[in-house]
């Protein structure tokens, strides 16, 4: 790239002089139309309970829920991510409330569309929330079964939208889930409902706060590094992200985001189809524990969502969205 201009003919501080200048001239922005916000579900009613190891974040109870969405709806943010924390006596060795037509985000997904039907939906498609020993597959002689599992995640893929989820969102990383829900869900007639796919799932150390927010934390007992991505690779996420491109997904998720944006970029520049990110549970209680101490001023919460944008994420599943909607309404 050819420098033009040199001092004291060319100041670029004339550019940032003033608030107005700055954002007529900003390059990345962001608005609610680039957010998702994740909710976390609890069994009982009229219950909201704090998450210890995500300070701010709230489980509802089914019935608890509107409390939230009236806040999303405002707010004009379009979808919701949906999280189950399965009660312990609802757990087996193959996650079979995961099939249940009554389970927690089938209750949402009935709660949600009667009563909050233009806010967009996306349901998990893994079994981690509902198996006893916590990883996202049926275990067989100590392995995780890829087909088995396969078989179960496109039973789960229906239910959730027969219940009217709008985006299945497989985050399992099993090989070949995405063609086959694709073909079950086209076999059913559900041509509308979208794939995002959670091709780029990286065995990150950042999962923590969010496995003990659906309670499968203190039932894993080894790590998930034989179907998460290994972190020291990056060649990797481009075979992931075709693949399943090539079985239907109709959007491709890296997660976790903050510490992939290299991924991100790379797929965006490589891949012409949309791009999401989402700041994991790790990222998020880093900088809202930094902010709590002071550490950090609230305006760290935008500069992270704009480094995804300028990456080339088209939208950021956070747990910051309502926050960053709320500052957005303000200065609008």
């Amino acid at each position: 790239m050819k420098i033009i201009g040199s001092y004291p003919k060319t100041r670029l501080r004339r550019m940032r002089k003033s608030q107005w200048l700055r954002n007529l001239v900003s390059e990345t922005n962001i608005s609610s139309n680039d957010l998702v916000l994740p909710i976390f579900i609890r069994a009982g009613k009229n219950r909201i309970e704090s998450i210890k190891s995500m300070p701010g974040i709230k489980r509802y109870t089914v019935d608890k829920l509107p409390l939230i969405l009236n806040q999303v709806k405002k707010y004009k943010i379009p979808m919701v991510a949906l999280f189950p924390y399965t009660p312990n006596n609802r757990k087996d060795m193959v996650g079979s409330e995961a099939l249940n037509p009554n389970n927690l985000i089938c209750q949402s997904l009935r709660l949600i569309k009667k009563k909050f039907p233009s806010i967009g939906t996306m349901c998990d498609v893994a079994l981690d929330p509902y198996t006893s020993h916590g990883q996202d597959g049926v275990i067989i002689n100590d392995k995780i079964d890829n087909d088995k599992t396969v078989k179960i995640l496109v039973e789960q893929s229906i239910l959730q939208s027969e219940m009217g989820c709008d985006v299945i969102a497989p985050s399992d990383m099993m090989d070949g889930r995405v063609g086959e829900i694709r073909k079950a869900l086209d076999k059913k007639k559900f041509y509308d409902v979208s794939i995002l796919s959670y091709a780029v799932k990286y065995a990150s150390s950042f999962y923590g706060p969010f496995r003990d927010a659906v309670g499968s934390k203190s039932k894993l007992k080894k790590d998930k590094k034989t179907y998460q991505m290994d972190y020291r690779n990056s060649t990797e996420a481009f075979r992931e992200t075709g693949l399943d491109i090539k079985e239907g997904a109709d959007m491709i998720l890296v997660k976790p985001g903050l510490i992939y944006l290299d991924i991100i970029n790379n797929l965006k520049k490589n891949f012409n189809v949309p791009i999401l990110a989402y700041q994991v549970s790790g990222e998020y209680s880093l900088i809202k524990n930094a902010i709590d101490k002071k550490i950090l001023t609230n305006e760290s919460i935008i500069e992270s969502i704009l480094s995804f944008k300028r990456a080339g994420a088209c939208a950021i599943i956070t747990y910051f969205a309502l926050d960053i909607a709320k500052k957005i309404n303000q200065i609008n």
